[in-house]
């Protein structure tokens, strides 16, 4: 879990913080040539083979500008593929209205091998047209140094009668390193995924936020574990419910999981790491577990170390997901803001297969959901992609126990993540292959009835 900064504003405002192949060689050419398109998992160079972070296979390329003259525009609902020079700011632009608010979030991927400092990370703020500052979020590698992913989000929230950033107008994202490594100098690739939440009805409501809340830690679940692999990445994060999921983790790397919490729930998560054969010693940090909302903003987190044998990280008791959280003056009730898929990330820290060996580690994840689902605050449209902040759950439409989901499982489906997340590269290879041999022998039969028909052809 990366060391984060504070969410600060202009005037110290609360703000939140493809054709069919035509013979093997081309269904060849694809197995090889997708491990670098979006959303396949790379393999880093390294004794331990670690998988890398998974960007959105269907992300949109684009350059980072310098300037804001040259400022591409990212649009709400699209996930975009970018990447960020080892100096100077990258920046993108944004087109708001006066009425909905905005999120971008941030996500940063050091280059495997990158010889890294603890304060190593990325600045991300979006600003007005004037260069006024709407908001602000730093996130670090960490104590660790490793390289793996970390993400910050920047916002252009409405507050009815305060300060900048309430107009509609051109805004700009803008990313920026925080260089103190020795590898600072190599670029980072970066996933940007805009969104857009609709104001709700009535006006903001309530801005109190409740003081008492149930912060008392439950008992830890007694169900059997079941074997549920993690994703690669935020857009393939596997769907789970209530329970506990196992795995298995190679150090540096990160496994993703998303989780259905409506308005009034409470989440609770913790993950547990098996113990190694061989080695000695202890890492600190080793195990890192992390909660996101539904805009991939930070919520809390839970660092450990570990000696060798069995250990456990817990998040800290969380608030219950409510629309006025956004109100609160600190995290972690400010983020969670959204009802909707929430994500949690496991990461192992590289340093482990020093002391311990190259894994892999059993991990085991485990999470219960508290509270009733309650209604939400009845928004004026439809946030942007659609269904983001919804889980279905109170219309049985939600992620089930087993962490498949039902149909229509808000924010993308929890059975479509699942089911999407099981197909790989071998899969996709098969399928390129029989598609070309039904397409070769549909060539060949026709080749035949032509020569038939015309034999001096």
């Amino acid at each position: 879990m990366g060391r984060r900064t504070g969410w600060t504003s202009a005037l110290r405002e609360t703000v939140v913080r493809s054709a069919v192949g035509r013979g093997v060689a081309v269904a060849v050419a694809f197995c090889v040539a997708s491990a670098g398109l979006p959303g396949t998992v790379a393999r880093a160079a390294g004794a331990a083979d670690v998988p890398a972070y998974a960007f959105d296979r269907d992300a949109r390329g684009v350059t980072a500008a310098d300037g804001t003259a040259d400022a591409v525009r990212l649009e709400p609902g699209t996930t975009y593929r970018s990447a960020l020079g080892g100096s100077g700011k990258a920046y993108y632009r944004l087109e708001l209205d006066d009425a909905s608010n905005a999120y971008v979030s941030v996500t940063a991927v050091p280059r495997a091998g990158a010889a890294l400092a603890s304060g190593d990370g990325v600045k991300v703020s979006v600003r007005n047209a004037d260069g006024s500052s709407c908001s602000f979020d730093t996130v670090t590698v960490g104590a660790s140094r490793d390289p793996h992913p970390v993400t910050a989000w920047g916002a252009r929230e409405i507050l009815a009668g305060k300060g900048l950033c309430q107009e509609a107008g051109t805004y700009f994202l803008v990313v920026e390193r925080t260089e103190t490594g020795t590898g600072a100098g190599q670029p980072w690739e970066l996933e940007l995924a805009p969104v857009s939440e609709p104001p709700s009805a009535g006006g903001a409501g309530a801005t109190s936020v409740p003081e008492v809340w149930d912060s008392a830690t439950p008992a830890p679940l007694a169900a059997d574990p079941v074997d549920r692999p993690g994703g690669g990445g935020f857009s393939g994060a596997t769907a789970v419910g209530q329970g506990v999921w196992r795995d298995e983790i190679v150090p540096g790397q990160t496994l993703y999981y998303k989780v259905p919490v409506d308005w009034g729930q409470q989440l609770y998560a913790a993950v547990d790491l098996g113990s190694a054969g061989t080695g000695s010693g202890f890492v600190v940090p080793a195990l890192d577990l992390t909660a996101y909302n539904p805009v991939r903003a930070e919520v809390a987190g839970a660092s450990i170390g570990y000696g060798g044998t069995r250990k456990s990280a817990s998040l800290p008791p969380l608030p219950p997901v409510r629309h006025v959280n956004r109100y609160a003056p600190t995290d972690p009730a400010r983020s969670l803001r959204f009802a909707g898929f929430h994500y949690l990330a496991v990461y192992l820290s590289g340093h482990v297969a020093e002391r311990f060996g190259e894994g892999p580690y059993g991990v085991e994840l485990r999470v219960r959901i508290g509270g009733t689902a309650q209604a939400g605050p009845g928004y004026e449209g439809r946030s942007v992609p659609g269904g983001l902040f919804e889980t279905g759950a109170r219309s049985g439409q939600g992620a089930s126990a087993d962490g498949r989901g039902g149909a229509g499982a808000g924010a993308g489906g929890a059975m479509t993540a699942v089911a999407v997340g099981g197909i790989g590269t071998g899969s996709a290879l098969l399928l390129v292959l029989g598609v070309w041999t039904v397409t070769a022998r549909r060539r060949a039969s026709a080749q035949i009835r032509a020569s038939a028909q015309n034999p001096t052809a």
